[in-house]
């Protein structure tokens, strides 16, 4: 009777399984909607990126096409294809090499003060204190204020040589005050933009201070490492990504620095930026097709300049 009872037992225990089910069909199907998928993505994608091509490359190809024209629009108009003698005309004037370099100091000041102070506020800002939201929005105002505002109240309430706060200042230590627009042109204007953009540094290191784990800094501390170490070896490495897009992004837009230049020192005592000085040159020729080779030396300058900080500070991006 045991026997009789295990027989169908053992067949049922050696059944081989059931076939599973051929899957390809659901591979298929999985890969066909990915594809379609992407496909919707492009196509709803491709109406932002035509409109963005043409608003850069429209104003680009009219300032390339005007640069080899003499254009005149007070007197006359259209005076006919000059070909490069608009280029020859602009970079042979005794004062396109030093609005060159005059551009690149102030680039340079303001980027050297922006990161510096930047990192000190964001670590400052990032300690536990009293009121510490309302400092932060303190701190942030500047950048919101129009350029030209800016401007102004240097100009107006800190700098001027009589009544300005710097001059009160000055003579409260009995030193005679300091005509900063014009003794200290350069430095004036790198210290107007730097108040500017202060905050945008600011604000982006201390996002990214505040990624930083504690615990290695505690580790640190407890090991016996002394603040400057603690910097140096750990939250500087952990900013610099921050501080390369800090650097790129006020490159981009302190290569067109132009109303704090116009309101303060009119490009006078050293100040003329290549900016200002194709301001300049249209103005007292009325000839657009200057002024659009003028433009092209400074997309000229800006990519040399971009270049040059994605090869020695941009490889932090892909850290």
């Amino acid at each position: 009777m045991a026997t009789q009872h295990s027989q169908p037992a053992d067949r049922l225990t050696m059944a081989p399984p059931a076939p599973k089910p051929a899957s390809q069909p659901a591979a298929a199907d999985h890969q066909s909607g990915t594809k379609h998928a992407r496909t919707a993505a492009r196509l709803m994608m491709a109406p932002a990126v035509i409109l963005l091509l043409g608003w850069m490359l429209v104003p680009l190809t009219m300032t390339l096409y005007f640069s080899f024209k003499k254009f005149l629009p007070l007197r006359g108009g259209d005076l006919g294809w000059v070909g490069f003698d608009n280029y020859v005309r602009f970079v042979s004037s005794s004062a396109f090499w030093p609005s060159v370099q005059a551009t690149l100091v102030i680039v340079g000041g303001v980027l050297a003060i922006t990161v510096v102070l930047g990192v000190l506020l964001a670590i400052l800002l990032n300690q536990p204190m009293w009121g510490r939201g309302v400092v932060r929005i303190l701190v942030i105002a500047p950048f919101f204020v129009m350029p030209t505002v800016s401007a102004l109240v240097w100009k107006n309430m800190f700098m001027d040589p009589v009544n300005g706060l710097l001059a009160h200042v000055w003579r409260a230590f009995g030193a005679e005050p300091l005509v900063w627009l014009t003794e200290a042109s350069t430095q004036s204007i790198i210290l107007i933009v730097s108040w500017q953009w202060l905050p945008f540094a600011m604000l982006i290191l201390l996002t990214a201070i505040q990624s930083l784990d504690s615990e290695q800094l505690e580790a640190a501390e407890m090991d016996g490492a002394p603040p400057v170490k603690r910097f140096a070896y750990i939250t500087l490495p952990h900013l610099s990504r921050a501080i390369t897009v800090v650097v790129l992004i006020q490159t981009i837009f302190l290569l067109s620095i132009f109303a704090e230049i116009f309101v303060t020192t009119q490009g006078a005592f050293g100040t003329k930026t290549l900016t200002y000085l194709i301001f300049q040159r249209v103005l007292e020729s009325q000839n657009i097709g200057l002024g659009s080779a003028g433009g092209v030396y400074a997309i000229i300058l800006a990519n040399i300049v971009a270049i040059f900080l994605m090869r020695i500070v941009g490889k932090n991006l892909d850290a």
